[in-house]
This record gives structure tokens, C-alpha cells and sequence, in this order.
């Protein structure tokens, strides 16, 4: 089966990090996001993937083509025009009617996809939100999905599409797809994926849901920080370092350097990094970065960088306040 992956957003949100780099490659828990996603899909017996890429798209098709040995169609999204315009640009790498997996590339999910892929009809993952406004929306009876509403204005309900999709027949969804870019049917501006799966069911297509309780959002720094928090829980993996206590859970990769310092909890070291006479909890710090004199909390440190500070002596006497800075 194949799976659909679009991969284009610029990622505004987690800038100065996505100036260089893509947001599907910044590390969470040791590893892309992309890897994340790309990880459960192998395991859940897909086999071949569509790739949409935009802003350094070849990072990413480097990225996967040296980590992954599945087949690989990447297509330049060079407009965007919406996630419904992105899916369309698809359309000739898919054989007649056949079923689809479309999943978002910036959000990592923990699924057992093996009832999904063997779904009899087309189901979409939802989970309840607190603020329906910024998703898709399913309106179910039944677990049936009834009606979609893409991001509301007023309360419709909150169950919110968290970006999986099994698509059992993709004519239908690419001929509704065809039909808002023909007839320039936007919302908010953009050809939606839900406005075409709306049109799906007003032409009879059944749609019915699955839940995805853990999931994932990675689209701002405290969310990703969130998400490493998480993810860090179940995948722990950490040595010894002279004069370095370890407060797990952590990652720290096999070829980081680290001395005199204090790491973790909830912290991620990337390859090659140097950390020396440092206090570094709740953070993410880049591949070969270079971090030392300094405590850190609650930061995102990206590749290739050298932070430093200056060492403080002091000598301050009892029921005394001092911020260093």
C-alpha cells in the first residue's frame, strides 16, 4: 500500500530553526520527526511512499533514501494551495482506485495501523481537543462520520481529524479534489483535504473514524519540547560521562561528548555534540553543537551551534537573593 506524505510547510513557527533546515527534520527524542512517522509505517507493512516536498525538499529525500529502504516518489510542491491541492499533485503515481494511507509529516502518532489498513470502509483518526478551531472536525453518530467542518468558527462538536487518513477508494477522493480546484471552492484561502472528504460523503462515500489517543504536536518550540518530554518516557538511553550525573529519563546519542555537567531529566543530546561543565534539563541540543559554562532550560539548540558562558565565582553570605546572568 501506499502511503501519502506532505512534507512542504515552511515550519514559520519553529523559525530560527527552519531558516536551515526542514520542521520534519528538526530531532525529537534522538531522532527527525520524520523518522518517528517513517518508523511506524514501516512497521505497519507500507511499502511505498509519496513524498510531497517544498522549502529544502532535498534534505528530506536525502534523509530518506539513506534511512529508509522502501520506494520513494517525491514530488515538488512549488504552490501552495492548500493540503487538498498537495494530495492532488499525487494523482498519476496512484493505480486506479487504490487505497491510500495520507498522514501529515509534522506530527507523530503512536497507532496500531493494522485494523486501520484493513479498515472496510475509509476511516479518518480523530482524538477530542480543547480548541476545535484549529482542525478539521467529524461530526459522527455512530462512530459514522455524519458531516466535516474544516477549522469552525463556532462550536460544532471536538472531535478533531489529526491528520490520518485511509482512504479505501481514491477516485472518488480525487475526483472531489478536482472538482474544488476546478470550481475554486477554497476555505480560508486554501483548497482543503476536508472540504473534498465532505464532498465524499454528500456522493455516498462512508467515512467512519478510529481513535488516535497519543498524539503528537510538533509545530511549536513548547510543543516540541512536550513531545521530546513524552517520547523520552519509553525510549530512555543514556552512559556514563566523567564527572556527569545523569538524571533519566534521556538521550543522549553514542558519539555525543559530555563532561562535567549535569544532563537531564527530559533532555536529548544529539550525534557528535560536546557538552562540558554544564546543567542541561528539558532541552533538545542539535548534532555536532557545542555547549559549555552554561545552564539550560526549556531550549532547542540546533545543529552545527557553540553556545558558551562565562564561569561565576561568588561568595555571598546567609538569607541572600542573587540572579546570575
Amino acid at each position: 500500500m501506499k502511503a501519502i506524505i506532505p512534507v512542504a510547510g515552511v515550519g514559520t513557527r519553529l523559525r530560527p530553526h527552519t531558516f536551515s533546515q526542514p520542521k520534519v527534520l528538526l530531532n525529537v527524542a534522538g531522532k527527525p520527526i520524520i523518522g518517528h512517522i517513517m518508523d511506524k509505517l514501516v512497521e505497519s507493512g507500507i511499502d511505498e511512499a509519496i513524498v510531497i516536498v517544498g522549502y529544502l525538499g532535498e534534505m528530506i529525500e536525502s534523509y530518506l533514501r539513506k534511512n529508509y529502504n522502501i520506494k520513494f516518489t517525491f514530488v515538488n510542491q512549488e504552490e501552495r494551495l492548500g493540503l487538498a491541492h498537495a494530495i492532488w499533485m499525487c494523482n498519476e503515481y496512484i493505480e486506479d482506485n487504490e487505497p491510500v494511507f495520507i498522514l501529515l509529516g509534522d506530527t507523530i502518532f503512536d497507532v496500531d495501523l493494522t485494523g486501520v489498513l484493513n479498515s472496510p470502509v475509509s476511516t479518518l483518526g480523530v482524538r477530542e481537543v480543547e480548541d476545535p478551531r484549529r482542525f478539521g472536525i467529524a461530526i459522527t453518530r455512530n462512530d459514522q462520520i455524519v458531516k466535516l467542518v474544516e477549522k469552525p468558527n463556532e462550536p460544532v462538536g471536538n472531535l478533531a481529524i489529526v491528520g490520518l487518513y485511509f482512504i479505501l477508494h481514491s477516485k472518488p477522493l480525487f475526483d472531489c479534489i478536482e472538482t474544488l480546484i476546478r470550481e475554486n471552492i477554497k476555505t480560508k484561502g486554501e483548497f482543503q483535504l476536508t472540504d473534498a472528504l465532505q464532498m465524499m460523503l454528500e456522493n455516498g462515500e462512508p467515512l467512519s473514524t478510529f481513535p488516535v489517543n497519543n498524539w503528537y504536536d510538533c509545530g511549536k518550540p513548547e510543543t516540541l519540547l512536550s513531545t521530546n518530554r513524552t517520547l523520552l518516557k519509553n525510549n530512555s538511553s543514556a552512559s556514563s560521562y566523567p564527572g556527569t550525573i545523569i538524571n533519566e529519563p534521556v538521550f543522549i546519542a553514542a558519539s555525543a561528548q559530555i563532561a562535567n555537567a549535569i544532563i537531564g531529566p527530559d533532555t536529548s543530546i544529539g550525534e557528535n555534540a560536546v557538552i562540558e561543565d554544564a546543567i542541561i534539563k528539558n532541552s533538545i541540543i542539535g548534532n555536532s553543537s557545542k555547549v559549555r559554562h552554561v545552564s539550560l532550560n526549556n531550549s532547542i539548540i540546533g545543529n552545527n551551534a557553540d553556545l558558551s558562558g562565562n564561569p561565576h565565582e561568588a561568595n555571598i553570605g546567609d538569607f541572600s537573593e542573587i540572579k546570575l546572568r
